[in-house]
């Protein structure tokens, strides 16, 4: 079950590669209209709305954050291993290493940074390195605070990819992570299922057809359910709120006319532009 914000900002369901448009069959226009859908009879059965639903192919749509604008951002800095050590040798720290994500805590990136991958990255400061950052989010289906792990996946709306794009230097992690569009989602929600593990997914990104990211979810420090329950233990986590999970090994610069592609294990994918801002 995908459920996409296309277009202007309308709402849809992918199924084999096609939108089919919840706006106007269901009046659904705002996150929290298609969360309340997503409990719905007619969510359970497609086959009984999607024929008189208008229809698109998903290659002929924009494709905007899949949460328009997150309440916020909840973003883990050092929740790979070969990543922490990654960036203790490359020389891109500024003194912000520390090996401990729990010593490290989390961080907040502004909800204006958020961006579909039609969107775009509008790359600013270009005399600085600027690096990709390929992540599974996690997208907050309802309100949660103090939750234990092993509740916590029930909390979930949904998963989709992310980008968290990042200027290197000495200033704090959310100030250099929270330029406008600096935080790519999308292309779509997948709609949170047991089938879907969100500790089993393979995450890959390529820049220009080079092959930059690859691992998988099993490598976190702190899982899914952990990141929760110890993002709830500082914050109320609300509905489309969204935490970014931690990025792999593999981070590196990004330039204006470069493409990304992202993709993950029962996320899809979505290919990503590079501009000057």
């Amino acid at each position: 079950m995908k459920l996409i914000n296309y277009n202007n900002h309308q709402f849809g369901w992918v199924i084999n590669d096609k939108v089919y448009d919840l706006t106007q069959s269901h009046k659904v226009q705002t996150f929290a209209q298609a969360l309340q859908w997503l409990q719905s009879d007619a969510a359970k059965n497609p086959n009984a709305w999607t024929t008189n639903a208008q229809c698109f192919d998903f290659n002929d749509v924009q494709i905007n954050s899949p949460v328009p604008r997150p309440g916020k951002v909840v973003a883990a800095p050092i929740n790979y291993k070969a990543h922490i050590e990654e960036m203790k040798n490359n020389g891109q720290a500024y003194g912000h290493i520390l090996t401990d994500i729990r010593q490290a805590g989390l961080f907040l990136k502004a909800s204006s940074s958020v961006v579909g991958p039609s969107q775009g990255i509008a790359q600013r400061f270009l005399e600085r390195r600027t690096d990709h950052e390929i992540e599974l989010c996690v997208v907050i289906g309802q309100p949660c605070d103090h939750v234990k792990k092993e509740d916590a996946l029930s909390f979930v709306a949904g998963y989709c990819l992310g980008l968290d794009i990042t200027i290197r230097g000495t200033e704090d992690r959310s100030f250099r992570k929270s330029l406008d569009s600096y935080t790519v989602l999308g292309p779509w929600m997948s709609v949170n299922h047991p089938a879907l593990d969100p500790q089993n997914i393979e995450l890959t990104l390529t820049v220009n057809d080079e092959l930059r990211q690859q691992t998988s979810t099993q490598d976190m420090v702190m899982s899914v359910a952990e990141l929760i329950e110890y993002a709830s233990s500082f914050y109320t986590l609300y509905p489309g709120d969204v935490i970014m999970t931690g990025t792999p090994q593999g981070v590196g610069p990004i330039r204006p006319g470069d493409t990304l592609h992202a993709k993950g294990t029962g996320l899809g994918h979505m290919n990503v532009k590079v501009r000057a801002a």
